[in-house]
């Protein structure tokens, strides 16, 4: 003890010393430790590096870099996407509320009148129609009250079928059969067969596809209009398939006359990137017309090319145009809203 009097500040810095070399000791085991885990990590992510190089395609080195050719080819197709756009507009809804609130008060009165307005068109354009059609609506014609959970639909439908029926009248077809929809209200369930085909809509990540079946008769050129108008209107319309044939055949498609064709995007003009899916068709000016076939019979089968006629000078056209009965199914591209 008296040692420790005599020598009280050599044994206080000795005291001080062995804290401070602990705390040492800590600092040296706390680093050690940030250490080793910051090494494991840079493994990881070393390893994570040289497994992607190893992929084909890799993210590239000093020369390529395929992380900037993704990005900017991810940027080249969202800028192609609202273009695209441009030529799928919606069409309108029937009766056009805005915010998508139908009463059936409304629906009921803006029904009524388009039908109204729609058999007007029909005659000014000379098509002929089913006695008394209500384009597909005949459940609700009669109605006054409606399933209000589905007129938001319904109403959607109505401007589709308004603007499907107003195509074909600009082609000005010698008859509209009918126009078939798929059923999006209870009271379809009551309206007749006929104003119905069993399909529903289809939704993926873009856009919801709602198809329609449509029966005509006409001539050929109009069947080229008809297809026109699909691929000039700035909504987004699909041609799914295509049935042809003579308008006094049965129902039933016959192997010979029928011409089905693939699903077709009807577009207005071309877009960026994309080609011009529609067919080309001459002005009305430049399409020949049914022609009355000569009296006397042609050696040679009906034909659209120009054949020599024996004993006569020249070459004559000979056209054997047929009315043809036209079953089309259309499905109408609406984008989904942007989120």
């Amino acid at each position: 003890m008296a040692w420790i009097k005599r020598n009280l500040f050599f044994v206080m810095g000795g005291i001080l010393a062995l804290g401070l070399l602990g705390a040492a000791g800590f600092y040296n085991y706390k680093g050690w430790s940030h250490n080793s885990a910051k090494y494991d990590q840079l493994k990881e992510i070393y390893g994570t590096l040289r497994n992607l190089t190893g992929q084909k395609p890799s993210p590239g080195n000093d020369k390529v870099d395929n992380i900037a050719a993704a990005r900017e080819q991810e940027r080249q197709i969202r800028d192609w996407i609202r273009q695209a756009a441009d030529y799928f507009q919606p069409m309108a809804p029937i009766p056009n509320t805005g915010n998508n609130a139908v009463s059936s008060e409304v629906f009921a009165a803006a029904l009524r009148r388009t039908i109204d307005q729609l058999q007007h068109e029909a005659d000014a354009a000379s098509v002929t129609l089913p006695p008394k059609y209500n384009f597909s609506f005949e459940a609700q014609r009669s109605l006054v009250k409606f399933d209000t959970a589905h007129l938001g639909a319904l109403a959607a439908q109505f401007g589709e079928v308004k603007t499907i029926s107003e195509i074909l009248f600009a082609a000005r077809v010698n008859s509209l059969d009918g126009i078939q929809r798929v059923r999006v209200s209870d009271d379809d369930a009551n309206g007749p067969q006929a104003d119905y085909f069993d399909d529903h809509s289809v939704t993926n990540n873009l856009a919801v596809l709602t198809p329609y079946q449509i029966t005509f008769r006409s001539f050929s050129p109009e069947v080229g209009e008809v297809l026109a108008g699909f691929a000039l209107s700035p909504h987004g319309f699909i041609v799914k398939s295509i049935n042809v044939q003579p308008a006094g055949a049965a129902a039933a498609p016959a192997p010979e006359t029928a011409v089905l064709m693939p699903a077709v995007p009807m577009l207005a003009k071309p877009m960026p990137a994309v080609p011009m899916l529609a067919q080309p068709y001459l002005p009305p000016g430049l399409r020949a017309r049914p022609a009355i076939p000569p009296a006397a019979p042609p050696a040679a089968p009906p034909t659209t090319l120009p054949t020599r006629v024996p004993g006569r000078g020249g070459f004559q056209t000979v056209l054997n145009e047929q009315l043809l009965r036209v079953t089309l199914v259309v499905e109408v591209v609406k984008l989904l809203p942007k989120k």
